[in-house]
């Protein structure tokens, strides 16, 4: 990653959350407060168009400073079509989601905590801009049944776990796009928890394994020192010892034998023939 672009997304990590939380706000206090002053509605509708001019100017910056920008669009669709598409809703709603993602994302964490956070807060964001969505999609209609914040709330948590009770359902086209979306990032999310889940057993497992074969050669390694050791041992056991062979008499080069210092050289000891004087 360049450097530029690292500092960039390192300076706006904490705005950026901030302007998520101020989209949000600006988006929930018209529909949960309908009946508010008309200022109060202006200021939400400049609050949201002021945090869009934000993000935009945010993914144009990003994509300047990529040193491949066709994989960087490729890489950031959502980010994409929520600068496109503002004024389409859903787009809008998943545009907040993907940015707390996105500051979730850069934030240098372990990868179990990393994806717990991006559940958590997928689930999260889902369900709050989920109820708020269908509440200002069917609390108008004719015969829908979602007609307070607490209906609206019960019918995400429902359809994001796939339960369906039935005793709210949207009957609006929007709503019912809504409810789509809904129930197939619910089954999205419980299958990352399950593979998340499944990954941290298989890496403990892992780790058990890694630590036992590690024991395993130390072992096998300390095993065949000893039997070298051994080895050695039993090697210098069964060289004989070195020792001086003792003297015995008359054996050539012992004292009087053969081989003796003046054993050859004549005597004067008088012989027995000689005439006496």
């Amino acid at each position: 990653m360049p450097v530029k672009k690292l500092r960039w997304e390192e300076r706006t990590q904490t705005p950026l959350l901030v302007l998520a939380v101020v989209f949000g706000l600006a988006y929930a206090v018209p529909i949960v407060a309908p009946g508010a002053e008309p200022w109060v509605h202006r200021l939400c509708t400049h609050a949201e168009w002021t945090v869009w001019g934000a993000f935009a100017l945010d993914y144009l910056v990003r994509l300047g400073l990529a040193p491949d920008r066709w994989r960087f669009v490729r890489g950031h669709p959502l980010d994409l079509l929520a600068v496109i598409l503002p004024m389409v809703q859903p787009l809008r709603l998943l545009r907040v989601v993907s940015t707390l993602l996105l500051v979730g994302r850069r934030a240098r964490m372990a990868p179990q905590i990393t994806l717990t956070t991006y559940v958590a807060g997928a689930v999260v964001g889902l369900m709050m801009f989920g109820s708020l969505a269908v509440l200002h999609v069917e609390r108008d209609a004719p015969h829908g049944n979602i007609k307070t914040l607490g209906d609206a709330v019960w019918w995400s948590f429902t359809t994001m776990t796939t339960v369906g009770y039935g005793d709210h359902a949207p009957t609006t086209g929007l709503g019912r796009v809504l409810a789509v979306g809904l129930m197939l990032s619910g089954i999205a999310l419980l299958g990352v928890v399950t593979a998340n889940i499944a990954a941290w057993f298989i890496s403990r497992f892992d780790r058990d394994d890694a630590v036992e074969r590690r024991q395993t050669e130390l072992l096998e390694a300390l095993t065949l020192e000893v039997r070298e050791l051994r080895a050695e041992v039993a090697r210098l056991s069964a060289r004989p010892a070195r020792q001086e062979a003792p003297e015995v008499p008359g054996a050539p080069g012992a004292p009087g034998g053969p081989g003796a210092p003046g054993a050859d050289e004549p005597c004067d000891v008088p012989s027995p023939t000689a005439p006496r004087a």
